[in-house]
């Protein structure tokens, strides 16, 4: 009898601590954020917790969509947020605060505009703690182009969420040299953000740029906007696999713009990439200067480093144009694109000019290879861009 009330008394006092356990877990449980999600007029400000959106749901974007520090935007797959406000409206994600975009290869998740065409509405803004070397030494900070917002800082592993499965659509805007918005822009993005198969289709700027971080990329598509399909300049330093570039819709410049810094050419830390497996296309080495007034397929300079392996260039007036001393004296070490498959219709492989503006020798900046695959199937559409991307 002893033994039987002794069991029962065992099982009611786990019990008790189990239901005492459940709800300390409960309350240890993120609280819902303060912010509620409209999606008929969704923009405003996410100052706590977590939103998550709702994928049966259309999320009309008429103003700005601003993360702050200490919340996260969570978007699941299949979720489409269509901007109505012209370049008033964009998403930016501010230092410490994250977004999470959970897309998959069938269900991607979809940023795009109301009316389909380029510059229709501002594009995604990411500012992390990464160095940048506006001001050389990598410790500065500086406020984003657009969004104003504080990025940059010491932290190179900083994490801003996860980007998985994006396709961003008729984004970007050139307001003037020093203003622009790009499809996607990471301003001092660390490397604990990760970011994988994500497109930026026919916007008004570039598809995607880097200012500083070190944030890794994999499996990007940047195809048909109107400036540079990829841009990199304050030091970004980032390891990438797989990135396609082509130019479409009559208009557009280069397939890669990069530089260490413009007010800076030797600033620390120096912009330092790799990308391995690349595919960049052009309008043709006869096209309209009026149309491509830039007609390169990689724009090399102001002191940026890179290493880049496995390329395949195709329909460009040049290749692989290098610019300015500092660049030019990594050409061959630290500057080097590796096993190059000029396919057809590239008649000036490389090119460089000195600071002066006399021509230089920098063909030790490629080595070439027929048997150079890019993103992974030549000028052709990637296996693994396959399901979830537009324009091929």
């Amino acid at each position: 009898m002893k033994k039987s009330i002794l069991n029962f008394v065992t099982v009611v006092a786990l019990s008790g601590g189990l239901l005492t356990s459940c709800s300390s877990d409960d309350d240890k449980k993120t609280p819902s954020s303060s912010f509620v999600a409209d999606a008929a007029n969704f923009k405003g400000t996410i100052t706590d917790g977590e939103v998550v959106l709702d994928a049966s749901k259309t999320y009309k974007l008429t103003g700005a969509i601003k993360v702050e520090n200490g919340a996260t935007l969570t978007i699941p797959a299949g979720t489409t947020i269509e901007g109505t406000g012209g370049t008033a409206s964009y998403i930016a994600v501010a230092q410490g605060g994250k977004i999470n975009v959970n897309g998959t290869a069938a269900k991607p998740v979809i940023m795009t505009a109301s009316v389909k065409e380029a510059g229709k509405w501002g594009g995604l803004v990411i500012c992390g703690r990464a160095p940048i070397n506006r001001v050389s030494g990598g410790a500065s900070t500086a406020t984003s182009e657009v969004a104003e917002l504080t990025y940059g800082g010491t932290n190179s592993a900083d994490n801003s969420g996860s980007i998985k499965y994006l396709r961003i659509e008729y984004a970007g805007a050139a307001f003037n040299s020093e203003k622009e918005f790009n499809g996607l822009s990471f301003f001092g993005v660390g490397s604990g953000t990760i970011v994988e198969n994500v497109e930026a289709y026919h916007g008004a700027d570039d598809g995607f740029e880097f200012f500083g971080g070190s944030v890794n990329t994999k499996n990007l598509i940047s195809i048909g906007n109107e400036d540079d399909q990829f841009d990199w300049t304050e030091g970004w330093n980032g390891t990438n696999e797989n990135w396609y570039g082509r130019l479409d819709f009559g208009k557009g410049n280069r397939g890669i713009e990069a530089d260490n810094f413009e007010f800076g050419y030797a600033f620390t830390p120096i912009a330092n990439p790799t990308i391995t497996n690349m595919t960049l296309i052009g309008p043709g080495s006869t096209a309209a200067a009026a149309n491509f007034a830039e007609n390169q397929a990689i724009k090399l300079r102001r002191g940026t480093k890179g290493i880049i392996s496995n390329v395949v260039l195709s329909a460009w007036a040049t290749g692989i144009d290098v610019e300015n001393d500092e660049t030019i004296a990594f050409v061959g070490t630290a500057l080097k694109v590796n096993n190059v498959n000029f396919v057809t219709d590239v008649p000036t492989q490389t090119k460089g000019k000195k600071t002066d503006g006399t021509s230089a020798n920098v063909s030790a900046v490629a080595t070439l290879s027929a048997a150079a695959t890019g993103a992974g199937n030549g000028v052709g559409t990637p296996t693994w861009a396959t399901g979830w991307s537009v324009g091929f």
